[in-house]
């Protein structure tokens, strides 16, 4: 009986400007499966009747745990009883298990590609997963927000700053680890002198090969 998983899972983290959500969407057309990013949210919106920027201010806090159990159990009366006219709560912990069940789910029905959203760490124990970090220069970053958005070279720092603060502060919380750590990955690719349509293609074929030695 064979028992290999049919499905892989291809983890992408980038750093903001990177162009890692474009090369993720290559891979994704190479390998024919679909990609995965903010569109999960619509389904967290609809479960917690939030707007997706609520959902995104909400996980760039880095809250206490103590936090988080004290906003839950605000909705409660003192018997145990939900409150009927309050409006729910939504924690950062609640997001990231909310999160976490959608990818799991997901990835138990098909191979995907899934871009930011902790990949690394919540398909750290899959099977058949390849997890990437994709890096550059802050010169390149800036240089490419600067010609993709029409900013200056200052309000595209400002912009990857911030990003990548607000996705650190995330993954420190409940990954409990950095995203910088290599050690989360199975390539750190720096994309720096490479295209976009490049860095795909090599990384789809490391993707193929590594998926071809689990018997895929």
């Amino acid at each position: 009986m064979n028992n290999q998983p049919t499905n892989f899972v291809v983890a992408i983290n980038r750093e903001c400007g990177t162009g890692g959500h474009t090369i993720a969407k290559l891979i994704g057309k190479k390998l024919g499966v679909n990609v995965y990013d903010r569109a999960m949210l619509d389904s967290l919106t609809e479960k917690y009747g939030l707007t997706k920027e609520k959902i995104e201010q909400i996980k760039s806090k880095r809250t206490h745990w103590w936090t988080d159990f004290q906003l839950f159990y605000r909705q409660f009366d003192t018997m145990g009883q939900a409150v009927s006219d309050a409006k729910p709560r939504v924690t950062s912990l609640q997001l990231y298990y909310a999160e976490t069940q959608i990818l799991r789910d997901l990835a138990s029905k098909e191979s995907c590609v899934v871009v930011g959203r902790s990949s690394f760490s919540v398909f750290k124990d899959h099977p058949c997963v390849t997890r990437i970090f994709i890096t550059a220069s802050d010169e390149y970053r800036i240089a490419r927000m600067m010609r993709k958005r029409s900013i200056t070279d200052k309000e595209a720092k400002r912009i990857m700053d911030d990003f990548d603060e607000s996705r650190e502060n995330y993954t420190r919380t409940f990954a409990k680890t950095s995203r910088y750590d290599a050690r989360n990955y199975d390539i750190v690719f720096n994309v720096s002198d490479y295209t976009e349509e490049e860095a795909a293609q090599f990384l789809t074929d490391l993707i193929v090969y590594r998926n071809k030695k689990k018997g895929l």
